[in-house]
């Protein structure tokens, strides 16, 4: 981007795109208690024998319940539902050492079970079962991984709850989604269905 501020006051325009928003996909199989994993491919994760959570990048103009989904279709051959916002994260500087990324950590009912990896990205894929997942030696070795991977396992433990989303609009009337406490998101839900019922 190129700017040239032609006032002679402080330049205001914003620099370019700063923030990258990422989610990871907590895909679980309640029959069993697993849950869905990857290898990588390439990137950070290659040879490192770490098995995690499908992620991928959210695309412009792509919400993130429908990209986390995406991903793990993508990734995985899996259909699934989003279900809620676990936890996110904010790190400076992480993208190419500029951009501050932003990971959602977000729950997925599955629909379908079998896996097709997607060979460009994914080593391998399999379900497995969440106490193998959160013991994993790089989960007990990095702080960040090993309380991502404690929330997980809480969420699969039926005692952890996250953000919902609702649906709502703009004031201009473009739709958009607020997540919020899965508890109150539903009562709002009802509280819309029950107001578009009595109409």
């Amino acid at each position: 981007m190129l700017v040239s501020w032609i006032a002679n006051t402080p330049d205001t325009i914003p620099a370019n795109a700063s923030h990258v928003v990422g989610a990871g996909a907590l895909v679980i199989k309640k029959s069993t208690r697993e849950v869905l994993v990857v290898q990588e491919r390439s990137g950070f994760f290659k040879d490192k024998n770490v098995w995690k959570l499908p992620t991928g990048v959210i695309n412009e103009g792509e919400d993130i319940w429908t990209g986390v989904a995406r991903e793990v279709e993508e990734e995985t051959g899996i259909i699934a539902d989003f279900v809620e916002v676990l936890a996110f994260r904010q790190s400076h500087k992480a993208i190419l050492k500029k951009k501050t990324d932003l990971f959602f950590l977000c729950v997925l009912s599955p629909r379908s079970y079998d896996i097709t990896e997607q060979k460009s990205e994914i080593l391998e894929a399999k379900w497995m079962p969440i106490q193998e997942y959160v013991d994993q030696q790089w989960n007990k070795k990095n702080e960040m991984f090993k309380f991502m991977a404690n929330i997980c396992q809480k969420k699969c433990e039926e005692v952890y709850l996250g953000f919902s989303i609702v649906p709502t609009t703009t004031s201009s009337g473009k739709e958009s989604f607020i997540y919020c406490n899965a508890d109150h998101a539903n009562r709002l839900k009802a509280m819309c269905d029950q107001a578009s019922a009595s109409h």
